[in-house]
């Protein structure tokens, strides 16, 4: 599967969550659990609504801030759609700024020493609605903690401080600074983190698919920001956007926040390239608040098959997201190798980032010879990268090259709690049904066949 991100508005934190979760509906509910598992408070809660703009129309996703009525003075506690809601291209819906000067966070950096690492990003409990380091300062390594700390899956931590990562070596080379001093003003409060977070669980949950983004738009005039007027497009974001392609379109104003520059960039590191022949499965379109002259303030994302047409209706379970695509088949057979070295040499081959899977067989060889076959799915970009691990971790002579096609159906992850056990679930969109399964790592460390059955069939029904 291969993803092309177009930024028609431009690009932010949250219009990236929109559109992917338009495209990928099925997503949502592992998005909901990844940000609360990085530890969103209580009186926060994540929505995903419907949007147009001009003739178009998709989704936007809102980290909403829940205030008790004694702290609103005006009646029943609402929702607050502003610095809460938007971290990207728009202007405090409260605000009368210029339209070039849109109220937009950014973060900056403070050269105090680091914080101690806290148990979360934001203490729960009676602590849950103390101020924020000051109204959302916070220090890089903190938030860094809080996320290696946190119950999230490791793929999805490794994501969402990468993402973070990039940000606060950009703000740290604008501001003089260093990572380990650095910390956030605006990028500090939840809605910033709580975007950055669904991202990477959507990265994750969608790996491995490959990434493209169309050229950005640069935008122009200032933003506001805690230290004034900057020039758009902001520091920390023309650091972010070194490498990546820009357009200039004559639309004024930030089109790219920090957090959408260190996405793009991001997703333009994993590996995979474009494919050359893609089939067009679904796409998604996410918005931003501000209204751009002339042009919707949106982010599409389409989604492609790598593999030969198909006919969606006609597969209703491979929409969205469809195949996988075209993938490499790398064969040989193994007739002087023992056991035991073969198998520490899979496994070698198993952990390579390139490697989809390892298969072998036992067959019948030259001369009557039990031999073991190997086949070996691979990204296709990769194999000869992954034939020199074969034959260095195996003792064959020769390898066969083979383009195959697969079809994977669209997958996400959640965690259940069964009787304090965490376990994990995969569920897999056939069509007409969604399946679940528990993954079998999970329950490694259960005794005993029938509490492992009791644990799967908890977990499944729930």
């Amino acid at each position: 599967m291969h993803i092309q991100l177009d930024p028609v508005g431009g690009m932010a934190g949250d219009m990236f969550v929109a559109a992917m979760l338009d495209a990928f509906p099925l997503l949502e509910a592992a998005v909901r659990e990844a940000v609360r598992a990085a530890g969103l408070p209580s009186r926060f809660r994540c929505d995903l609504v419907p949007h147009a703009d001009h003739a178009l129309h998709g989704k936007r996703f809102l980290v909403i801030e829940e205030r008790p009525a004694q702290d609103q003075g005006h009646g029943p506690a609402h929702d607050h759609h502003h610095p809460h809601s938007h971290p990207h291209l728009d202007a405090h819906p409260h605000s009368h700024d210029h339209e070039h000067a849109p109220d937009h966070r950014h973060s900056h950096p403070h050269s105090h020493p680091p914080h101690p690492p806290p148990q979360s990003l934001l203490p729960a409990g009676a602590h849950e609605h103390a101020p924020d380091h000051e109204h959302g300062h916070r220090p890089f390594v903190e938030i860094r903690a809080g996320l290696e700390s946190s119950s999230l899956h490791p793929g999805v931590r490794g994501h969402a401080i990468a993402i973070f990562s990039q940000v606060a070596e950009a703000e740290a080379q604008v501001h003089g600074a260093t990572t380990e001093t650095v910390s956030f003003h605006e990028l500090g409060e939840w809605d910033s983190i709580a975007d950055i977070v669904a991202a990477a669980a959507i990265m994750h949950a969608l790996s491995p698919a490959t990434w493209s983004v169309g050229p950005l738009p640069l935008g122009s005039g200032f933003v506001k920001s805690a230290h004034g007027l900057l020039p758009v497009p902001a520091p920390a974001t023309t650091l972010l956007l070194r490498g990546l392609r820009v357009r200039e379109d004559g639309v004024p104003g930030e089109r790219v926040t920090p957090t959408g520059a260190a996405i793009a960039r991001h997703l333009s590191l994993l590996p995979g390239m474009p494919p050359r022949e893609r089939t067009m499965l679904g796409t998604g379109l996410g918005f931003g608040t501000r209204a751009l002259p002339g042009i919707s303030n949106c982010l599409r994302a389409l989604v492609f098959d790598t593999a030969a047409p198909v006919a969606i209706e006609a597969s209703p379970a491979l929409a969205p997201s469809g195949p996988d695509g075209r993938v490499s088949a790398v064969e040989f057979e193994v007739d002087d190798q023992t056991p035991e070295d073969l198998a520490i040499g899979l496994d070698h081959l198993r952990g390579h980032p390139d490697v989809l899977d390892v298969l072998q067989t036992p067959a019948f060889g030259k001369k009557g010879r039990v031999v073991i076959s190997i086949r070996v799915l691979c990204r296709s970009a990769a194999e000869d990268d992954v034939a020199a691990v074969c034959f260095q971790e195996t003792t064959t002579l020769g390898i066969r090259f083979l383009d195959v096609r697969r079809h994977i159906l669209v997958r996400s992850m959640s965690v259940a709690e069964v009787d304090g056990q965490q376990v994990d679930r995969k569920h897999a969109d056939r069509g007409t049904h969604v399946t679940t399964k528990v993954e079998a790592d999970s329950l490694r460390e259960v005794k005993g066949h029938a509490e492992r059955e009791r644990l799967r069939r908890a977990a499944t029904d729930g």
